[in-house]
């Protein structure tokens, strides 16, 4: 898997390493919610309790992370490419094309 992720990065690059960031933090964001939101810490230190969990959670996730990054990437890589087309072109961009 971490193969097909290095493959996937140096195809796409940024936008490869963009998504699994992405994904990244929105899973332990989402962890870390869910664990206050089931149990409410008392202090400072339960608090960075609550987030080391959820980091933990996260990096058990990881292989489904990478397997949707894997297959996230193409798609949103044609959509970036179809919005960037569309998109009008300044002058900066055609002196860049010359």
């Amino acid at each position: 898997m971490r193969k097909t992720l290095k493959h996937i990065v140096s195809e796409y690059g940024t936008i490869a390493l963009a998504l699994y960031l992405l994904i990244f933090a929105l899973v332990l964001g989402g962890t870390w919610l869910g664990l206050l939101a089931g149990w409410a810490p008392a202090s400072a230190g339960g608090t960075a309790g609550t987030l080391a969990a959820a980091y933990i959670i996260t990096k058990l996730t990881q292989p489904l992370r990478i397997g949707a990054t894997v297959l996230l990437t193409p798609v949103i890589a044609r959509l970036w490419e179809r919005a960037r087309s569309k998109r009008p072109r300044r002058v900066s961009d055609a002196q860049e094309d010359a």
